[in-house]
């Protein structure tokens, strides 16, 4: 038995129940962790106010990091003492140990601290697609990113600038304009009294940006097809304000011929190849230096309910922790 955050019915916060859970012995390809530092992310509040279809009850969450415990049978990859993080396609993180397929665990550099692992895999791996594969970014490029100082944004605005980008991004607060500034953005706009569309095409002078990276949703869905120049792409990939309302394709000709993408990162990652690139290419410019990790909140793992909420009410900076 181990301990586990456990949502058994949809709704708010309240529904998440701290509680015993069975850990099954690892079986064939699959490792006992015993984890240390766990991520929260959007996509945990998804699934549990029920936006994302995922059958109750269930354990939330998506990454973390720990120490092997215990393989099965047929483990070569890993070894107990080994320190590993990991991305999931399902829930099931909320716990204090747990066992999972061998394939998708990746392994700690030994400068990279558990805490930073886990505030950095999910959100690190979803930022290298979103400027490694969904558009490559490189010099010369204008990009908008909207939540830069977010857990996502502020990792997406760094390497952004990495490759060489102009980048834009949008904030609630004057601190947190400060931040982003600090991280790479050439410009920050403070959506809460400045209309970012109308900073933008005064910004790029109307030429407007090459693509838009949007986690908000709603509330920011149309004024993103409004900041791409003609044949720019618009890449959504998370409903903070809500999903982003049906609208008819031929509005995407009528902004200028414009292309959309919603990716989703366990499809980038589901080849084991690529999700061995995509960390090697995260710790190096975590090592580098080029994306700093800003320290942010932590929680113990039984308090999951009021770090959802703080999240929600966008009280975050930077990653946000579960530490079992």
């Amino acid at each position: 038995m181990t301990k586990a955050i456990v949502a058994e019915k949809t709704g708010g916060p309240e529904v998440l129940i701290w509680k015993d859970v069975e850990v099954k012995k690892p079986g064939k390809g699959e490792a006992l962790i015993r984890q240390t530092a766990i991520g929260v992310n959007f996509i945990d509040i998804y699934e549990r106010t029920g936006l994302y279809n995922t059958p109750t009850p269930f354990i939330p969450g998506r990454e973390a990091a720990g120490v092997v415990e215990a393989v099965g049978p047929g483990v070569k990859n890993v070894k107990p003492g080994d320190r590993v993080a990991y991305v999931a396609a399902g829930p099931g993180a909320y716990t204090e140990a747990r066992t999972m397929a061998t394939d998708k665990l990746i392994k700690i550099p030994r400068e990279v601290s558990d805490r930073l692992a886990a505030s950095v895999i999910f959100k690190g791996l979803t930022a290298w697609v979103l400027v490694r594969r969904t558009h490559r970014v490189g010099p010369g490029d204008t990009v908008l990113i909207h939540a830069a100082a977010g857990g996502v944004g502020l990792i997406l605005t760094q390497w952004a600038k990495h490759l060489g980008a102009t980048v834009i991004g949008t904030v609630g607060t004057d601190e947190k304009a400060k931040l982003i500034k600090r991280r790479g953005a050439k410009h920050a706009i403070v959506y809460t009294r400045e209309d970012f569309v109308a900073r933008v095409a005064e910004i790029t002078k109307g030429k407007k940006c090459d693509v838009v990276y949007d986690s908000v949703g709603a509330a920011t869905f149309p004024g993103s097809l409004d900041c791409l120049r003609p044949c720019g792409l618009f890449v959504t990939f998370g409903n903070a304000s809500g999903p982003v309302p049906a609208f008819p394709p031929l509005l995407l000709a009528q902004k200028g011929s414009l292309f959309m993408t919603r990716p989703m990162l366990y499809v980038y990652i589901a080849d084991p190849k690529e999700l061995a690139t995509g960390a090697r290419e995260l710790w190096g410019v975590v090592r580098s230096g080029a994306v700093k990790i800003e320290a942010g909140q932590t929680y113990a793992l039984k308090d999951a309910a009021r770090a959802h909420q703080d999240l929600a009410d966008r009280k975050t900076t930077g990653p946000s922790l579960l530490i079992p």
